[in-house]
């Protein structure tokens, strides 16, 4: 029997409710018929010219981005702005488009979970626990062996794709770590949290300079984390394999593939 789309927003939902999404947060489907029968889908942390470029030129019956396109409020999708003109394509194509944000965040196997995994984080839990059992926001666990900030750095720059911005570490490099606090995606709201200040180190992306300089100046002063900024998208793609082995399980007659283009906003960096 063919997947129709409504079969697979179901399957989003059941994987990653919306009604446990932030309450500014705009996840689910966004475009597409629900009868339109399914046969591929491509997954991307953005819907930007190149994954929709990427989806239309592949064949995909549906986009599954984590970033939602209309996240902050539009008041026309005329082709002269690019989400209109990026939603005008995938609608010419028949391809629908869904978005599973924080909702997929906070999963015991989300983009920070995920993360987590990669490091081989132990007696891992959630920073700010969930609705549900095991579920929540960012991610804090031990390293299984100590070790210094810079090896934990190096660590990162094997296991995150590669980015223009790299790694950015606050702390000196041979300080000992042995728990580490983490957040995929923007994370700053979270450094005033006990357990990431209990932490040994904070990775998240998107610091600031201000939330950044007092985080460190209370470290002086009280202690507190390292903090290691790494590029929101590479810390949030590496969940898009997770979420294309769920979907495949539930979904065994969809094709499933996750998109390589780097959607990270940045081309190269002069260092000095």
């Amino acid at each position: 029997m063919p997947t129709s789309l409504a079969d697979l927003n179901a399957a989003v939902e059941r994987l990653w409710p919306t009604e446990f999404a932030e309450g500014w947060d705009a996840p689910g489907l966004l475009s597409g018929a629900p009868g339109d029968e399914v046969r591929r889908v491509l997954l991307a942390v953005d819907a930007v010219d190149a994954t929709v470029e990427e989806a239309v030129e592949t064949g995909a019956d549906l986009l599954l981005v984590h970033h939602p396109l209309l996240l902050r409020g539009v008041t026309t999708v005329a082709e002269t702005g690019y989400k209109g003109a990026l939603l005008a394509r995938l609608i010419r194509a028949r391809c629908g488009l869904i978005a599973a944000h924080t909702n997929a965040d906070i999963v015991d196997d989300g983009t920070s979970a995920v993360l987590a995994a990669k490091l081989g984080l132990v007696d891992v839990r959630p920073i700010v626990p969930g609705a549900r059992e095991g579920t929540g926001l960012g991610r804090v666990g031990r390293m299984p062996e100590p070790t210094t900030l810079g090896r934990l750095a190096l660590a990162l720059g094997d296991v995150l794709p590669a980015t223009a911005t790299g790694v950015r570490v606050a702390g000196d490099y041979d300080q000992p770590v042995s728990t580490v606090a983490l957040c995929g995606g923007a994370g700053d709201s979270l450094l005033a949290d006990p357990a990431v200040r209990a932490s040994d180190v904070y990775i998240t992306s998107d610091l600031r300079h201000h939330p950044a300089s007092e985080s460190r100046e209370q470290t002086l002063v009280a202690g507190g984390p390292a903090l290691v900024d790494v590029s929101h998208w590479a810390s949030e793609w590496l969940w898009l394999e997770t979420a294309a082995a769920q979907l495949a399980e539930a979904l065994p007659g969809v094709e499933f593939a996750v998109s390589e283009l780097r959607t990270d906003p940045w081309d190269f960096v002069v260092t000095q």
